[in-house]
């Protein structure tokens, strides 16, 4: 039994049900007199909402309701919101435009939801929405952040002037300034991190349910933290009283940030279920999720590095531009603040850093955190600015990391993040040594022969993920504490529940959770059973993303470990008449160290619920709940080296190998593991060669389906080369760190790095499509 324990390659449990068809999805779900909605959504970027003619609509076959924003309005139903609030380097508050989750009176992208229409089937919904008249007085719209701020710009929300909404700072400039000023050398950078779609592979969807008679409402719902969706529909939308909603997120078919929020159509399905009295259902198809999911990335940066004459960096001063589309999503503040400037410093030791972050409203999808938040586009920023400066001083780009590298921890950074333990130097020549890195020159030689160019880039990235500590993250805006909760119950037979506040959207939870029990107690994983998901079965948690399952979600499952052990010995002490301290857990058994009397675990758990024999003074049951507050974040941290070869007649490239080198502290199940780093590596590709969200002048999304917007396919990646080295996470009582987001955060600086090597030129935009490389490379012999 041991060997399913922590540390063991587990094959997942879940899986089973997923590969076999037998998953349960939101749109699986099937509730009596259930009908379903369609969205009339905007076609314009920005307009004014002049009629809304919904006669014809209501008149069709099937439909139950057509319901507008000023209905919703008129219920009391409030706008969608910003859960983290910023202050302007001046004090002043960020300016939050209104959202309704049906526009009322004018819309700001396109893809903006008006109208909904509930009929019986889905076919008589879309062509019901269809026959909805709304006349718009279209306005100027403006989709490029920097422009958005320009004098004459179009005026997105009353309350943002010049469609600012908060300049906002971080670090010491006087210091950084004085820095550049006295430098040996500087490298200036302009840098532009692309727009993406997150696709995950199940679309968003919600069925909302109002039972009149116990006035009650049931929400199944797409979501990576139901309980926090129950809380803002609750506390903000003034959608159902908290204890009259139940929110439930069943098996979801992937997130990557993007099923963190509340959008509009869980808010509109539940209150569209109490104004139409049927259970209403809606699944996006494929280009409702391009036109309105939360984007992510979107950042114009101008960067200047300084370095001293040993090469030594002395300060690092950035400002950045962040795109935040038409609306504030419910974290999207955080993620260009202080999820990106606080990882400025990323591995290397700088005495010096100012960042100046001015987000911006556009007439585009709203964009929030997706896989990495922040984290990739720090490291982006920096390590594509590292290797141009190695270049400009003639250094090898791993020298000039190495030089620059912290090497002594604890480590206070100029920009708010101790770092508390790693081995920067261990990540980067395990992956040298994987590489066969001193033997590029051939290797390019021997392409060059064949006609082809051929290049290496690498990536040292840090992210700060373990989301986070409850008083840290309130200081900052937060608007709820980041602690996780978890309550185990033994039951009488001895099989376990854990019931946890995360969720699990793909990350293998059912498997690692259930192998930390099955290390602890010695119980097989088969007899673990994990909940989540469920505000009704659940105590509340803050759920899945910024890769704290494992730091945060596992390290309260250990605290209600700790206390279900103390009981389980007492009560094994007392049943073996010996003392408590002598009392060890071994293959499932409590034992007397020493001796070979012991008492089976389902024996002890059963007499803990008959109650024949306790300890006096002692409760019958086994049942505990710990909620884990971290006393900071984790700080994984690694080297990732990408090589390429390039056509030159086409500006194809191809990734002829990629190695990365992580330290995630203790692992649970290294297959998992080196799964989640294959994903993330996937979609780090993917931004780097392959994807790029874009809207042409009037606000038309150009890439609003597979058509259009390329996503990585199999002959698009190479067999990755991984590997883990381990500095324990001091932090937490488990000593893990995170793994989620990690190959999304460290691959595109990665791969742009290698592909202006192979060219032999400063910088490419991403996606680095065939086209662009080709135009670079003419571009090059000029």
């Amino acid at each position: 039994m041991g060997i399913e324990g922590v540390g063991a390659r587990v094959a997942r449990k879940e899986d089973k049900r997923f590969i076999t068809g037998a998953g349960r999805y939101v749109d699986d779900m099937v509730v009596p007199g259930m009908k379903h909605a369609a969205f009339v959504r905007s076609p314009h970027a920005h307009a004014q909402i002049k009629k809304i003619d919904v006669r014809q609509a209501q008149a069709m076959p099937g439909v139950i309701g057509v319901l507008t924003g000023k209905e919703l309005k008129a219920d009391g139903i409030g706008n969608l919101i910003c859960g983290w609030m910023i202050h302007s380097k001046d004090g002043t508050p960020m300016k939050m435009g209104a959202w309704s989750p049906l526009a009322v009176d004018k819309v700001r992208y396109v893809g903006d939801a008006v109208v909904v229409v509930v009929a019986e089937t889905k076919g008589q919904a879309r062509d019901a929405a269809e026959a909805v008249e709304i006349t718009y007085k279209e306005l100027k719209a403006v989709v490029d952040a920097s422009k958005a701020l320009e004098k004459g710009a179009p005026q997105i929300h009353a309350e943002a002037e010049n469609n600012l909404i908060f300049d906002w700072e971080l670090g010491d400039g006087k210091a950084t300034d004085a820095a550049i000023k006295a430098a040996a050398h500087v490298t200036r950078m302009k840098i532009v991190n692309n727009r993406l779609v997150p696709n995950a592979m199940e679309p968003r969807a919600a069925l909302g349910h109002y039972d009149k008679a116990e006035d009650h409402y049931t929400c199944w719902t797409t979501s990576q933290n139901p309980h926090v969706a129950r809380l803002v529909m609750s506390a903000f939308y003034n959608v159902a009283p908290e204890n009259k909603l139940r929110v439930i997120a069943p098996d979801v078919g992937g997130g990557f940030g993007s099923k963190i929020y509340i959008y509009p159509e869980e808010i509109v399905c539940l209150w569209a279920s109490k104004k139409t009295g049927v259970p209403v259902k809606w699944v996006a198809d494929r280009t409702e999720s391009f036109l309105s999911d939360a984007h992510g990335r979107d950042h114009i940066s101008t960067v200047e590095m300084a370095f001293d004459k040993n090469n030594r960096i002395t300060g690092l001063k950035v400002d950045t531009i962040a795109n935040l589309g038409a609306y504030m999503s419910l974290f999207s503040s955080c993620v260009p603040t202080y999820l990106y400037a606080t990882l400025l410093s990323g591995q290397y030791d700088i005495p010096a850093i100012h960042a100046n972050v001015r987000a911006v409203y556009t007439n585009t999808a709203p964009v929030d955190a997706y896989r990495g938040a922040g984290r990739p586009e720090a490291t982006y920023l920096l390590e594509r600015t590292m290797e141009t400066a190695a270049r400009e001083l003639g250094l090898s780009p791993a020298e000039l990391r190495r030089k620059n590298f912290i090497t002594s921890f604890p480590h206070q950074t100029p920009v708010i993040m101790n770092y508390d333990a790693g081995d920067y130097a261990a990540s980067l020549d395990a992956a040298m040594k994987a590489a066969d890195y001193s033997g590029m020159a051939k290797r390019k030689a021997a392409a060059a022969r064949n006609g082809k160019l051929r290049g290496i880039g690498m990536s040292c990235y840090i992210e700060a993920c373990g989301l986070a500590p409850s008083a840290a993250v309130g200081s900052l805006g937060a608007g709820v504490g980041l602690w996780e909760s978890a309550e185990v119950r033994v039951n009488a037979a001895g099989t376990i529940e854990v019931l946890t506040g995360s969720h699990s959207h793909g990350q293998g939870h059912e498997t690692t959770f259930a192998q930390l029990v099955n290390q602890r107690f010695g119980v097989p994983i088969d007899s673990v059973s994990i909940v989540h998901g469920d505000t009704d079965k659940v105590q509340m948690g803050m759920g899945t993303y910024g890769s704290r399952s494992g730091a945060v979600g596992m390290s309260a499952v250990a605290k209600a470990l700790d206390k279900v052990e103390a009981k389980a010995k007492k009560i094994a002490a007392h049943l073996l008449e010996a003392d408590e301290g002598d009392i060890v857990i071994e293959n499932g058994a409590l034992k007397v160290a020493g001796t070979d009397k012991n008492v089976p675990w389902f024996q002890m758990a059963l007499a803990a619920y008959t109650a024949h024999n306790l300890p006096a003074g002692m409760e019958p049951g086994l049942k505990e709940t710990s909620f884990y507050d971290p006393s900071n974040f984790t700080f994984p941290a690694g080297c990732y080296i990408c090589e390429v070869e390039i056509d030159p007649e086409t500006g194809t490239t191809e990734i002829v190998q990629f190695v990365a080198a992580d330290d995630f502290g203790n692992i649970i199940n290294p297959m998992i593991v080196e799964g989640q780093v294959h994903g993330g590596i996937a979609q780090g590709v993917g931004q780097a060669l392959l994807e790029g969200a874009y809207y042409d002048s009037s606000g038309q999304l150009l890439t609003a389906s597979y058509m259009d917007y390329t996503m990585p396919r199999a002959d698009d990646l190479p067999s990755f080369k991984v590997s883990t080295s381990n500095t324990p996470c001091p932090g937490n009582p488990l000593g893990i760190k995170g793994c989620g987001e990690a190959g999304a955060i460290g691959s595109p600086p990665a791969v742009i790095n290698a592909i202006t090597d192979a060219i032999g030129i400063t910088d490419i935009a991403m996606p680095a499509s065939p086209s662009t490389v080709w135009t670079a490379i003419r571009a090059s012999k000029h």
